[in-house]
C-alpha cells in the first residue's frame, strides 16, 4: 500500500486537521463543506495532502484553520484562538478525512468530488465510534460508485489510446490491459514491471493505476 506521507505523521495531521474544522465551526461558523472547500482553494490541501511537513507538523489545527481564512476569504471578525471539544462531528469529520486521504494518497479535491461532504457528515452517527478502518471500507465502496471504471481505463481513454494502442506501446499484453479494466485481474497485484511500463506508456505515476477497494 502507498500512503500519502510518512506514517509517522499521520497521528498529527489528523489532530490538526481536526482541529481546523471544528475550530472553523465553533469559532467561525463555518459549515464542513464550505471550510473543505476553502481548504481546497488555498492550495494548503495540496501541500497537506502531499505531506509538507511546514503544514502538517508546523501548523496547529487553529493555525492551519486561520491560514485557510486569511487566503481565501479573509478574517471579517476577532475569533477566541481556542478549540477543545475533539468530541464534535466538525473534529470527526477532518480527523477522519485526514486518515482516508493519508491512506489512500487521493487528493482532498478527488475525495470531494467523489463523496460530498454531507454524505461524509451523515457518516458520522454510524462511524464515529468505530475503528476508522470501518469508515474507510464505508469510504471506498462510495468512491468506487463515483468511478465504476478503473483508473487504468480512465487513464488509457483520456489519451485517447485504444486498448491495442496501449499493449504495443507497454508491451503489455492486450488480453492482460482487458482483464485489469474488467476487473477479471487485480492490477494492484500486477508485477511491477508491467505497472512501470503501463505508466509510462500513460504518463502517469504508478500509483495512479492501484485500485482502491473496501478493506
Amino acid at each position: 500500500m502507498i500512503h500519502a506521507y510518512d506514517e509517522n505523521m499521520r497521528s498529527k495531521a489528523q489532530a490538526t486537521l481536526g482541529t481546523a474544522f471544528g475550530f472553523s465551526a465553533a469559532e467561525a461558523e463555518y459549515l464542513p463543506q464550505d471550510f473543505l472547500g476553502m481548504f481546497i482553494e488555498s492550495g494548503l490541501a495540496r501541500r497537506f495532502g502531499s505531506g509538507d511537513p511546514a503544514i502538517v507538523m508546523g501548523l496547529s489545527g487553529i493555525e492551519l484553520a486561520l491560514r485557510v481564512m486569511e487566503e481565501t476569504v479573509g478574517i471579517h471578525r476577532p475569533l477566541r484562538l481556542r478549540f477543545r471539544d475533539r468530541g464534535s462531528k466538525e473534529y470527526w469529520i477532518g480527523w477522519s478525512l485526514a486518515y482516508y486521504q493519508w491512506e489512500t494518497g487521493l487528493t482532498f479535491k478527488e475525495i470531494a468530488d467523489a463523496v460530498p461532504m454531507d454524505v461524509m457528515e451523515d457518516l458520522y452517527y454510524a462511524y464515529h465510534e468505530m475503528d476508522v478502518r470501518s469508515f474507510v471500507a464505508r469510504m471506498d465502496e462510495l468512491y468506487r460508485s463515483a468511478h465504476p471504471e478503473t483508473n487504468l481505463r480512465r487513464l488509457r481513454l483520456s489519451v485517447g489510446l485504444t486498448q491495442g494502442e496501449l499493449a504495443e506501446l507497454s508491451g503489455v499484453p492486450v488480453r492482460t490491459i482487458q482483464q485489469y479494466e474488467q476487473r477479471r485481474k487485480d492490477v494492484n497485484k500486477a508485477q511491477f514491471v508491467s505497472i512501470m511500463a503501463l505508466s509510462q506508456a500513460l504518463c502517469c505515476q504508478p500509483e495512479q493505476l492501484f485500485e482502491r477497494r473496501a478493506s
